[in-house]
């Protein structure tokens, strides 16, 4: 067969399995057997492993290939992902409308579309040219997994988009959308794991989530996953006007979208709708746990905005959560790094949403009194947004009289010191700020993934720091030594030398992270990263007054107050000056001012520096107006490669993408 009618064979065979995946992964309507399938993929596979030169990267041969990686690299999302407000009534979905209608010009119309809400798993797909570049999960909504390996087993995610008339393509599109385990797939996988005597998922979301996070994408591909998608991100290219033609276009271009799509000009339509799929929540072959409500019009998204943490145009109806009857059998308190003392209930253990609860919040003073609820009650208890475990109300006919009325410490369950209410709070707090138990908790923050992300110095190490005297303050971690860390509980040479190595590399975190991690009231990653962003230090932040603060889009009076408060005590103060002379960074990696040589130039890090780590590289990198990212694409300018570099350096050959060592980024930089 000569090689022009092998082209013609292969790019007809392409073209036939992709439509077959669409007549079966997006239209759920196939028209050939499972074998007849195969027998096609096989045949494709077996040219294009005689003729490689034919592979391209969106053939349906490449969805699954490559071995396990080792770890889950970073990617940083161009537009946040944000999450959605919670509406659980209809009188709350008022509520949005009347928010809505305010942010608008007065008697301005309004649409919304509904839209089923999946429960899965929240994915960012990044596609450059038409082609799928690189995906990753939503994480932080700042920054998330890059699992482009995983996601390209997943049949209903197009490799490359189709053309729609009247509409051109963008040069990079971000779309977003929702990965999940349909019910038979749940079904058939738990069947499996049962005859293995394996442990069975507990729904159908975790085992979605577990599969998509597997190392092995060959593991991910065995397990069935679909995908819808709902939206865009980053689209670099004219939009369309409204977020129902935006979903229509995505359908021409090959995605999957939700079936039940319906626009409304009126709330009260919106809530009768909402509240008719309670009942038919099961009819879908997927879960859902409620319907999203978005604003329609993008100018109007637009106007509206969002805060740092959710749009304002949109909002998610949540279907009452699973319930189930136990009874209390304690309440007992923890501390917060707040000092906010929380109540939680001691339960007859019981199965809810696919897991056993022995525990449930009580949140405050208030939250009980107001459902009268007593030690030895029998109650009812839910899921909250089907995820924390929360008490509905008190079944009072079951009463025998020997329940006891709770009452809220006067002192500290930890410090014995003064507990106060502030006027206009539900919270009771510990005001002593030398309690060991805030200490901790401030510790066991700093530490964790989204603060200062070191590794080995989990809860249960920060208490035996705590125990042994060897720490008071986060700052502390930054002196500790081999022989101190060693004599832990389960701390060998090995463990010991990977908590060390973290805490020292932590100290070049960005300082974003440190206001993060620093446990101040009310400021999250977001706002951290705001303030990091437009104040540059920490120094900065510290010396702002709440005028300045106030400045900063989406820094109101509340954060702003909290800020200044933190950095007035003197123990803050002690503690920041112990970090200073450890060396911790206090800056933001911003570019610096003006037109910098890297502008505009895109970098990919692959293996171990020989003497800077990533987050240094990356930091460089930035300062001289470039950027990184975590994917190798035909708009990578350079891939700089430290020792044992993994597949993105053979893809950058491939590409011919010119490949720095680290000594070559540094007569970049102009070091």
């Amino acid at each position: 067969m000569e090689h022009s009618e092998i082209e013609r064979e292969i790019e007809q065979l392409r073209a036939d399995i992709n439509r077959h995946n669409e007549l079966y992964y997006i239209n759920d309507a196939p028209v050939i057997s499972d074998a007849e399938y195969d027998k096609m993929l096989r045949k494709l596979l077996t040219l294009e492993e005689a003729h490689p030169a034919l592979v391209t990267p969106d053939s349906p041969t490449q969805r699954v290939g490559g071995k396990p990686g080792e770890i889950f690299e970073t990617i940083t999302h161009r537009v946040p992902m944000l999450s959605l407000g919670n509406a659980f009534s209809v009188e709350e979905l008022r509520v949005f409308d009347n928010r809505v209608r305010s942010g608008l010009r007065p008697g301005e119309p309004v649409e919304y579309v509904v839209e089923l809400k999946i429960d899965g798993l929240a994915i960012s797909l990044t596609y450059e040219e038409g082609l799928f570049s690189f995906g990753a999960t939503r994480g932080d909504g700042i920054t998330g997994e890059d699992v482009t390996a995983n996601l390209k087993t997943v049949r209903a995610l197009p490799l490359r988009l189709k053309e729609v008339e009247g509409v051109p393509l963008p040069r990079r599109a971000e779309i977003r959308g929702e990965v999940f385990m349909p019910h038979k797939a749940f079904a058939r996988i738990n069947a499996e794991r049962a005859a293995r005597e394996e442990a069975l998922f507990a729904n159908p979301r975790n085992a979605a989530a577990g599969s998509l996070r597997q190392l092995d994408p060959r593991v991910t591909a065995q397990r069935d996953l679909s995908m819808i998608v709902y939206g865009i991100g980053e689209w670099d290219g004219p939009r369309l006007p409204t977020h129902a033609e935006t979903l229509q276009f995505l359908a021409r271009a090959g995605f999957r979208i939700n079936e039940d799509i319906r626009i409304f000009r009126s709330i009260e339509e919106v809530a009768e709708y909402c509240q008719g799929w309670e009942e038919k929540r099961g009819e879908v072959p997927y879960d859902i746990d409620g319907l999203v409500i978005k604003v329609n019009t993008l100018a109007q998204q637009a106007e509206l905005g969002a805060t740092s943490k959710e749009p304002r145009w949109a909002i998610a109806y949540k279907f009452p959560a699973e319930r189930a009857n136990t009874s209390i059998k304690d309440i007992i308190f923890s501390l917060g790094r707040t000092g906010a003392v929380t109540p939680t209930a001691i339960l007859e253990p019981v199965r809810l949403s696919g897991s056993t609860v022995s525990r449930a919040t009580l949140h405050n003073e208030d939250y009980i009194r107001a459902k009268d609820i007593r030690l030895g009650d029998t109650v009812i208890i839910q899921k909250a947004g089907e995820i924390i475990p929360e008490v509905v109300e008190v079944v009072k006919e079951q009463r025998t009289g020997a329940e006891r009325e709770f009452q809220m410490p006067s002192v500290c369950p930890a410090c014995g010191g003064p507990v106060v209410r502030a006027a206009g709070e539900a919270a009771y707090r510990c005001v002593n700020l030398q309690c060991a138990a805030i200490r901790r908790e401030k510790v066991i923050h700093f530490v964790s993934r989204d603060a200062m992300n070191i590794d080995g110095g989990g809860e249960a190490i920060v208490h035996q720091l705590f125990d042994a005297g060897l720490i008071e303050d986060a700052a502390d971690l930054y002196t500790l030594s081999r022989d101190e860390v060693v004599q832990l509980d389960r701390m060998g040479e090995k463990s010991t030398e990977n908590l060390l190595s973290s805490v020292a590399k932590s100290k070049e975190n960005d300082v974003e992270r440190l206001l993060f991690a620093l446990g101040i009231r009310y400021v999250g990653v977001r706002a951290a990263a705001l303030l990091a962003a437009h104040l540059g230090s920490l120094d900065a932040v510290a010396r702002a007054d709440t005028a300045q603060l106030t400045e900063i889009p989406e820094i109101g009076p509340r954060i702003a107050e909290s800020v200044v408060e933190y950095f007035r005590a003197e123990q803050h103060q002690k503690m920041i000056a112990k970090l200073r002379a450890a060396g911790v960074n206090f800056t933001h990696y911003a570019p610096a001012a003006g037109p910098q040589p890297l502008t505009g130039k895109t970098f990919v890090l692959t293996g171990t520096l020989p003497n800077l780590s990533r987050d240094e590289a990356a930091a460089l990198i930035a300062q001289k107006g470039g950027k990184v990212t975590g994917s190798v694409s035909k708009k990578t300018d350079y891939v700089v490669v430290g020792s044992e570099p993994g597949s993105k350096y053979e893809k950058a050959r491939q590409l011919n993408i010119s490949i720095l060592s680290e000594a070559e980024l540094r007569e970049l930089l102009g070091e």
